[in-house]
C-alpha cells in the first residue's frame, strides 16, 4: 500500500485549513448527509431515460478499465470478451447538463472538503433528476475523463509508470466498484415497480439510495481530481482509500438488499400463482404439487396403512382432505380423523393426507415425526424441508397452531377451509365435510347426541330412547357429590314416578380423563363451527355451556338430544333441591317446562358474569361476541398459557377469552 493510504482520519480532518470550520464529509453520519442532500433535491415531473445513458457509460468504462489494466499489468486483453450493451439508436444525450457537471469537476485541488463541495454543487445542478439519473449523469462525465487515461503512457516517462502503478490500479478498481454500485442502484429502481407489501426489503434499500448516490458522486469527484494529478504528475495527490472503503461497504449492502428483494419477489410471484391456481379449476395433483413442493421435485407420499411409499399421482381425480398440523398434535386430535379413514378407506374417491408443518427440521423433530406417523393410517407428506406454500396456508387459510382439515375437490377447489371442528363435533354425520353440508347440519336444533355420542354405551341408549338426561360436572368435588345426591333424589320422587318420567344421570367428571377432555373438545368444536352465525339458538346454548366449564359446578338437562335447560352449579342445584316448591306445577305443565321456568326464576335472582375460553384455532374468530344471557357485547381478552411439560404435545396455547 502506498504511503498516502496510511493517512489517519484525524490528519484528513485537519486538511484544507481554510475550511476547517466545516464538518468533514468522512465524519458525517448518514442521517446528516441525507438531511443535507435532500435540501438539494426537487421533486418534479422531469423524466430522463436512464437506460441509454447507462448503456453508454457501461460500454465506455468497461473498455477504459480494461485498457488501464493492460497498461499497468503489461498484458493484452481481448475486447471481444467485453459484455457490451446495445445503445438505443434515438438516444439524445443531455449535453448541456453534462457540460455543466464536467465544468464543476475540472481543475479541483485535492482534498475531502473540496470533493464534498463539488458533490453538493453537482447535486444542486441535478436537483430535478431522480436519484438513479443523478448517479448515471455523473458517471458519464467520469467516462469522458477516464478515456483520457489512455494517454497516460504518453504523458509520463516509463520510469514514472512504476511510481504511479499502485495509484492507477486504485483508481481503476474504484471506478469498477462504482460502476457496480450504480448498476445495482439502477436494478433497485427497476424493482421499485413491486409493492413494498410483497417486497418489504425494497423500503430500507430505496430509502438509502440518496446517501449511496452522494457517496458515488463525491468519490467520482475525488477520482477525477486524482486522474488529473496523475496525468500532470503533480506532487499533491487525492486520497482515495477511505472512499474505497465506503464504496465497498455500499456495494456489499446493495448486493444483500437485492438478493433479499429477488427472494421476496420470487415468493410473491409464487404466492400469486398459488392463489390463481386455487381460483382456477385445475387437477388436484397439480395443485397439491404446487402447494407442497413448488419448484422442488415432488417426493413420494408415505402410505401408513401399507407402510410403503406411493407416487403423488395416487391423488389424481380424488377428493383430498389435507390434514395440516405442527408436530405438537395430540393423539386425541389424530383420533378425530380415524373414523373418517375407516369409512372412506374402501372408497377410492377420497384420500386423507397429513401435511406436517415444520419450519426447521432437526434430528429430534424427525424422530417425533416418525412417532406421530406410526399413529396414522392415511397418506403422509415426507418432505424434510419447509412446505413451499406455508405462507399461503398461514395467511389465506389462517393456519395457527391447532390442526386443520382443508377439503379439496378433484379440481383443486376448496370446499371447506377448515373442516376439523366440523368433523370433531359431528363425525361422519357431516360427511363429505363441505360448507354446504355444514349449513345443512346447522339447521338441526338437536346437538347433544353429537357431543356425547360414543362416550358411554348407556348414554347412546338413553339418547335413542329420548330419555331425560342430566349431564353435570365441575371443579368442586363437594358440589358434585351434593348434586349427585339431590339429582338422584329428584329422579326417585313419587310425583316423577307416578308420571312415569325417567331421569338418567351422567357425571362427566367421574368418567376417565379422556371422556372429560373429549366432551369439552366436542363442545368447543361445535361452537367454532357456529361462531360466525348470527342469532342462532344452538350457538347460544353451546356458548352458555362453555361459560360453565371452569365453574364449581354445572348441569345440563336434555330430552334425548334436545337441550331443555343448562345452568351454573349453584342455580341448578337450588332448582333440584327445591323440587317441593314446584312439584305441583309438574303435574299441570309437565317436567320440562316446570324445571325450565323454576330455574329461570332462580337464575334471575343472582348476578353472575358470563365468560368462556376457546383455543386460538385456524380461521378468524368473531371480533364481536354477544353474551348468551343478555344482549350486550362481551369483552375479549387474550390468554397465553404454558404447561411447562415436555411430555405433552400441547405445551403452549393462546386462547381468546370472552367476558
Amino acid at each position: 500500500m502506498a504511503h498516502h493510504h496510511k493517512l489517519s482520519l484525524k490528519s484528513l480532518l485537519h486538511h484544507d485549513h481554510h475550511k476547517e470550520e466545516k464538518e468533514h464529509p468522512l465524519a458525517m453520519s448518514d442521517e446528516h448527509i441525507l438531511e443535507l442532500i435532500y435540501s438539494t433535491h426537487v421533486h418534479s415531473d422531469t423524466k430522463f431515460e436512464v437506460d441509454p445513458l447507462f448503456t453508454l457509460v457501461h460500454n465506455t468504462l468497461s473498455r477504459s478499465t480494461i485498457i488501464v489494466e493492460d497498461l499497468v499489468q503489461g498484458s493484452k486483453s481481448s475486447m471481444e470478451e467485453i459484455d457490451e450493451k446495445i445503445l438505443q439508436a434515438n438516444f439524445c444525450s443531455p449535453y448541456c447538463t453534462l457540460k455543466q457537471i464536467s465544468y464543476e469537476m475540472c481543475c479541483k485541488a485535492p482534498g475531502e472538503l473540496t470533493a464534498h463541495e463539488t458533490a453538493v454543487a453537482i447535486l444542486h445542478k441535478l436537483s430535478h433528476y431522480e436519484w438513479d439519473a443523478k448517479a448515471h449523469l455523473q458517471t458519464d462525465v467520469l467516462a469522458k475523463s477516464l478515456a483520457v487515461m489512455k494517454r497516460v503512457p504518453l504523458l509520463i516517462r516509463p520510469a514514472n509508470l512504476q511510481k504511479h502503478r499502485e495509484a492507477i490500479t486504485e483508481v481503476n478498481n474504484l471506478v469498477k466498484a462504482i460502476l457496480q454500485v450504480i448498476e445495482l442502484i439502477f436494478e433497485l429502481e427497476k424493482l421499485s415497480s413491486y409493492d413494498t407489501k410483497d417486497v418489504p426489503a425494497l423500503l430500507p434499500a430505496r430509502e438509502h439510495i440518496p446517501v449511496d448516490v452522494y457517496w458515488c458522486i463525491i468519490t467520482l469527484a475525488a477520482i477525477v481530481t486524482q486522474i488529473e494529478c496523475l496525468i500532470t504528475d503533480s506532487e499533491e495527490k487525492q486520497e482515495l482509500y477511505h472512499y474505497g472503503q465506503k464504496i465497498n461497504v455500499i456495494l456489499s449492502k446493495l448486493r444483500k438488499h437485492i438478493t433479499l428483494c429477488r427472494l421476496q419477489i420470487e415468493e410473491a410471484e409464487y404466492y400469486r400463482k398459488l392463489r390463481k391456481l386455487f381460483q382456477t379449476p385445475t387437477e388436484i395433483m397439480e395443485v397439491f404439487k404446487a402447494l407442497i413442493f413448488a419448484k422442488d421435485a415432488p417426493q413420494p407420499l408415505f402410505d401408513c396403512s401399507t407402510e410403503t411409499t406411493v407416487d403423488i399421482a395416487v391423488l389424481k381425480k380424488k377428493h383430498v382432505y389435507l390434514f395440516i398440523s405442527t408436530l405438537e398434535i395430540t393423539e386425541e386430535e389424530i383420533s378425530v380423523l380415524s373414523p373418517v379413514h375407516e369409512c372412506i378407506k374402501s372408497e377410492e374417491k377420497y384420500k386423507i393426507v397429513w401435511v406436517p408443518i415444520v419450519e426447521e427440521w432437526t434430528e429430534h423433530l424427525r424422530k417425533k415425526f416418525e412417532v406421530l406417523k406410526a399413529k396414522m393410517k392415511w397418506f403422509v407428506v415426507q418432505h424434510f424441508g419447509s412446505i413451499a406454500g406455508y405462507k399461503y396456508i398461514k395467511e389465506e387459510w389462517q393456519f395457527k397452531k391447532s390442526p386443520m382439515v382443508v377439503v379439496l375437490n378433484p379440481q383443486g377447489k376448496v370446499l371447506h377451509q377448515n373442516a376439523f371442528h366440523l368433523i370433531e363435533a359431528y363425525g361422519m354425520k357431516a360427511f363429505p365435510f363441505t360448507t354446504v353440508q355444514q349449513e345443512i347440519i346447522h339447521k338441526e336444533k338437536h346437538w347433544v347426541g353429537s357431543v356425547v355420542g360414543g362416550i358411554h354405551s348407556n348414554v347412546d341408549t338413553w339418547i335413542k330412547e329420548e330419555k331425560y338426561i342430566i349431564f353435570y360436572g365441575g371443579k368442586d368435588k363437594e358440589w358434585i357429590q351434593e348434586f349427585s345426591r339431590s339429582a338422584a333424589s329428584l329422579a326417585n320422587e313419587s310425583v316423577i314416578k307416578e308420571l312415569k318420567i325417567s331421569i338418567e344421570l351422567f357425571c362427566v367428571e367421574k368418567e376417565n380423563r379422556n371422556v372429560f377432555k373429549r366432551f369439552w373438545k366436542k363442545v368447543e368444536s361445535l361452537f367454532v363451527t357456529k361462531a360466525h352465525k348470527g342469532a342462532d339458538a344452538v350457538k347460544q346454548e353451546v356458548q352458555r355451556l362453555l361459560c360453565y366449564k371452569d365453574e364449581i359446578g354445572w348441569a345440563l338437562l336434555s330430552k334425548g338430544s334436545s337441550v331443555v335447560v343448562s345452568g351454573h352449579g349453584s342455580t341448578m342445584l337450588k332448582a333440584v333441591t327445591e323440587f317441593e316448591r314446584w312439584k305441583e306445577v309438574v303435574v299441570k305443565k309437565g317436567f320440562e317446562l316446570s324445571f325450565k321456568e323454576y330455574h329461570e326464576r332462580v337464575a334471575s335472582e343472582t348476578h353472575r358474569c358470563a365468560q368462556f375460553e376457546i383455543p386460538d384455532v385456524a380461521g378468524k374468530l368473531p371480533e364481536a361476541m354477544n353474551c348468551p344471557d343478555c344482549p350486550r357485547v362481551m369483552d375479549i381478552f387474550i390468554t397465553y398459557k404454558c404447561c411447562h411439560n415436555d411430555n405433552t404435545s400441547t405445551t403452549t396455547n393462546a386462547n381468546s377469552t370472552y367476558y
